[in-house]
Formats: C-alpha cells, structure tokens, sequence
C-alpha cells in the first residue's frame, strides 16, 4: 500500500541532509548525468598531479572515489557538518579537510597547487583560485547552471523571472579575467524524474537553492499540491542544467 502524503513528508523530514549521499533516493528520483563523466575526469587529472585542492567538497563523497591521490590533498568545506562527513570519507586517501567560508579567501600560500577542482561549488572567488594555482595548473570544475530544476522552483513559488542563459559563457569569462585560459566548455540540459512527494520534500531539504528559505511546513499547500500530480500523473519532471568548465592558469 502507498504511503500517504503524511507519510511521506514525515520521512522525508526525519533523514538527515548532512553530506552528498543520494542514494536516499535510489528508487525514488532519478537524475539523468552529463555525458562528460566528471568523476572520470576528476579521477585522471588527480593522478597526474602532485598537489591538489578541492573547493567546496560538501561530504566528500566525489572526492573520495579517486582511485590515485596526489602527494598532497587537501579540501576545504564551509559548513562544520559536512566537513566532519568529508574527514571520515576522505580519511583513507590522506586528505586534509581545511573549514574556510565560501566567501572567504583561501589560507593557502601562493601557487600551493598544481590542480585546483570543484564540483557544484556556491561561490567563487576567481582571484584567489588564480592565485593558490601555480603557473600551468589545471582548474576543472562541473557547475550547476541558471534555471536548474526551475519547474520544481516554480512549482513551489510561482512563476520566475527569465533564467540567464549566459551563465557558463560569463564563467568561462571570470577564469579569463583571472588569468586562467579556459580549454574545456561544455553545457547540458537533463531529465530529473521524482516518483514521490517525499522525494521533492527531502530534494528541497537538501538542495536549499532550489527554493531558498524552503521548509516542509512553509510549503505544505504547494506539497500537497504537487503530491496530487504526482499521484495522477505517475512522477514529476524537471531538468537540471550542468556545464563543465576547466581552464590552465597563464
């Protein structure tokens, strides 16, 4: 028998939203991935390279599917949380874990690192990833882009104004400025599939830019609503938008 929407929202209420494990939601949502692999190309470059530095590594848990770390690996985290999540994932690769705002600037020498990544990072400072990147280095990144799950936003707050189709374009246009030559743009549109309201409610829980401020109680009329077309309909969709950019600094 199925869960009601009652159900459903108590669940998705009580599971934690520390970390990037999704796997919650095995059976539940779906997410299509870009063609890129980024995790391949994250595994390939952190072979090659004898220092590296992950911005922004939420629990770690990208990270820590490396096969070959660098010398040194160090990641840096803002939210106290996930960086306790990323230390016990990132433990058997030897890696750092560093607490460091994402508005802040890095404490690290200059030219520390000869690859800097990031993957769906909230904030960057251009000018400071120029400058703990040495000369040559390599900055690969996999980024979220404007309008990404806008259906699931307007579905909960209404209509949006239009989404800034240059997103990646100014990007690659901040390495630039930053004296980074960009190598590597790449953008994608993909299908994301929700099979239940908790799944959307758990979604939102985790994911806090898709409806900013977003809680259960806040939101029950739209929940309720959209657990109605989900019921009729059999699941909701919306499209994530992702691009990936990497560039070598001058």
């Amino acid at each position: 028998m199925a869960a009601t929407f009652e159900e459903f929202l108590v669940e998705a209420e009580a599971e934690p939203v520390e970390g990037w494990d999704f796997s919650w939601f095995d059976g539940r949502a779906t997410e299509e991935r870009p063609s890129w692999g980024y995790s391949g190309l994250l595994g390939e470059r952190m072979a090659k390279a004898t220092a590296a530095l992950d911005l922004q590594t939420g629990g770690g848990e990208v990270l820590a599917r490396i096969p070959h770390p660098p010398k040194l690996l160090v990641a840096t985290e803002g939210w106290p949380p996930n960086a306790e999540v990323a230390r016990r994932n990132l433990a058997a690769l030897g890696a750092t874990v560093v607490e460091v705002p994402e508005d802040a600037d890095l404490p690290f020498a200059d030219e520390s690192f000869d690859l800097v990544v990031s993957r769906h990072p909230i904030v960057t400072n251009w000018d400071e990833l120029a400058r703990v990147l040495r000369p040559g280095g390599t900055y690969l990144s996999q980024r979220v882009g404007a309008g990404s799950n806008r259906e699931l936003s307007e579905a909960m707050m209404g209509p949006l104004p239009p989404v800034d189709e240059n997103s990646a374009r100014k990007t690659a246009a901040a390495a630039e400025a930053a004296n980074l030559t960009v190598v590597d743009l790449r953008e994608e549109s993909l299908r994301v599939v929700f099979d239940d309201i908790g799944a959307v409610a758990y979604f939102l829980r985790k994911v806090l830019w898709t409806v900013p401020g977003f809680t259960i109680d806040k939101y029950r009329p739209q929940l309720a609503e959209l657990h109605k077309k989900i019921v009729d309909e059999g699941s909701f969709v919306a499209h994530s938008k992702r691009f990936l950019i990497e560039a070598r600094k001058r």
